[in-house]
């Protein structure tokens, strides 16, 4: 039975409401000392704490009280330490965002979702895409493009009508939003090892940030991404409502 939880949540009233009522029945410790992190809020909030706890043993149990919850599960307040034990656990990899700005500076990011190129300015952006060292498109125009992970599939992914990807897939999503040339151009599914390089055509007349889960950098002039198998996220889930099962269903809905 585990014992030790600590017990995180969002600024949002009914997260900090949900956290005092929580403490006060189970106790609290901290994130160090814990057999698992109690993470009460929506998907941001998730991915913050899976960020903020990188390194800890612990897993991640979340319970929404946000707007969006794909990652979390149902609310409830009874019988929480049975609730954690019995939960299944996924175990995801990050993406790792190493990015170069027009004044030469670097920037390295880790992203649970996806890392997101978007343009910053009036003009469609002009990306160069590069696969494991091989030139795979000159030139595509659009509003920007990312690269999505499993977990990531149903978020930013979705809506730009990328591909839901099942978690045991080893795959990695490239989506293109509002591709103007290659016209409609349908994104790319890539192996998990994939090493990814944009560059930006024309950065000073059509600039371009680039966004690892909110983490956002200006001005990039190139951005190589790839999957970071020695770091590894826990995700607690309830029995049946697993993220496998909510990629699954989320295709049927």
């Amino acid at each position: 039975m585990l014992e030790r939880i600590a017990f995180l949540a969002s600024d949002a009233p009914i997260a900090q409401t949900a956290r005092a009522a929580l403490i006060g029945r189970y106790g609290n410790c901290m994130p160090q000392e814990a057999d698992v992190i109690v993470a009460l809020g929506g998907d941001g909030f998730m991915l913050q704490t899976l960020h903020g706890t990188n390194g800890l043993q612990a897993p991640v149990y979340g319970m929404n009280r946000g707007t969006v919850g794909f990652l979390m599960n149902e609310y409830s307040e009874s019988d929480l330490p049975r609730r954690l034990a019995a939960a299944e656990e996924e175990v995801i990899n990050p993406l790792s965002m190493h990015a170069v700005c027009v004044d030469g500076t670097e920037h390295a990011a880790l992203a649970i979702n996806e890392v997101s190129l978007l343009r910053a300015g009036p003009q469609a952006a002009k990306l160069r895409i590069t696969v494991d060292g091989r030139l795979r498109m000159e030139e595509l125009v659009c509003d920007g493009a990312l690269l999505a992970t499993p977990a990531g599939s149903t978020a930013y992914n979705y809506s730009a009508h990328g591909p839901i990807l099942p978690i045991g897939s080893d795959v990695l999503a490239l989506t293109a939003m509002a591709a103007f040339r290659p016209r409609r151009w349908r994104g790319a599914l890539l192996p998990k090892t994939a090493n990814v390089r944009f560059d930006v055509v024309d950065p000073q007349k059509r600039p371009v940030m680039a966004d690892a889960d909110s983490r956002s950098v200006a001005d990039v002039v190139s951005v190589e991404i790839r999957s970071e198998p020695t770091i590894e996220h826990r995700i607690l889930f309830d029995p049946g409502h697993g993220l496998e099962e909510r990629l699954i269903r989320e295709q049927f809905a």
